[in-house]
């Protein structure tokens, strides 16, 4: 999949493509329906398919302050986006100067002088160009005069999580932060995951033999409530059954938030610096202090063996 960042980047002969925007953070299922239907409807035509989102998020330049919790950093976006099939992301700086195009120049600048779209293919609620002033109709209405047809996909209403709504980032997001993981997932069609590096901390996991990796994450990353949760840990290409823990460590009054994952069964990892995804299964329990250090490691074995369990009956089942 071919990578641009920014109108200049798209090559000089880039010919007909068919193309769908948005902010897509998550690449989440009802994402996953409007990129399918772009990448097929691409092969139908027999041209590539392009997916064009925007970094910062638009809310960010708009209002000051207001960026929201990011689901999938834009490499992992990249990498679910080529899983799709899609052949090349455009990634557009979000400026100030840039918000303030219209939509109709927004469509000529962007859809027509650059990518030739043949097609675009958007969610019923596709807003875009200044205020967020142009929607679906208006990108039809002007598909006629720039011959591009546009198709609409709707988002298809889910299950029992989040009260039956359609598919949204903004949904997944809530239900990441109230620690709702196994909803989250449901949206997303995979377990939530959370990148950093791995930094030194207090290193008590280790003293208390349960040496964890702390993740430290990039600003803006939607962290799951605060609590223990089975899951994984992926570093070096390999994946690995984990126990986590999310929180401030109430039982030693520490102050900082972090995001902890003990490799179970695994000896000697020096993951030191190194980048590595944490992916969340399923919520074991909430913070607790205990009365005694035989009481935290006896909850701490118990946290390991449930994440034991999960995850084999996970990955078993699949």
């Amino acid at each position: 999949m071919q990578r641009w960042r920014g109108l200049e980047d798209i090559p000089q002969d880039w010919g007909r493509s068919v193309v769908t925007i948005g902010s897509y953070d998550g690449v989440h299922r009802g994402h996953q329906l409007i990129i399918g239907r772009a990448v097929a409807k691409a092969r139908e035509l027999g041209v590539p398919s392009v997916v064009v989102t925007f970094s910062p998020h638009p809310s960010e330049v708009v209002r000051p302050g207001s960026h929201p919790p990011i689901l999938a950093p834009y490499d992992r976006r990249a990498e679910l986006m080529a899983g799709l099939g899609v052949d090349a992301l455009l990634i557009l700086p979000f400026t100030a100067e840039f918000s303030k195009l219209s939509p109709a120049d927004f469509i000529v600048k962007v859809l027509v002088d650059k990518l030739h779209a043949r097609a675009v293919i958007e969610g019923p609620n596709f807003r875009f160009g200044h205020r967020a002033a142009g929607n679906v109709d208006f990108l039809r209405e002007l598909g006629g005069t720039y011959d591009y047809e546009v198709e609409v996909v709707d988002l298809v209403e889910r299950g029992e999580a989040g009260g039956g709504v359609p598919f949204s980032s903004t949904l997944a997001r809530r239900l990441v932060a109230e620690g709702d993981i196994e909803g989250a997932a449901e949206i997303l069609g995979r377990p939530h995951r959370v990148e950093g590096v791995v930094v030194r901390g207090a290193q008590r996991g280790r003293e208390l033999g349960y040496p964890t990796a702390n993740v430290e994450t990039a600003p803006h990353t939607a962290i799951p409530a605060d609590g223990v949760y089975a899951g994984w840990l992926t570093a070096d290409g390999e994946r690995m059954p984990a126990a986590i823990s999310v929180g401030t460590n109430v039982q030693f009054d520490a102050t900082e938030r972090t995001v902890e994952a003990y490799a179970i069964d695994r000896i000697g990892l020096d993951l030191y610096g190194k980048h590595v995804a944490v992916d969340f299964l399923a919520y074991v329990r909430g913070m607790a202090r205990f009365e005694s250090l035989d009481g935290l490691l006896e909850a701490i074995a118990d946290d390991v063996k449930r994440a034991r369990v999960l995850t084999d009956a996970y990955d078993t089942a699949r």
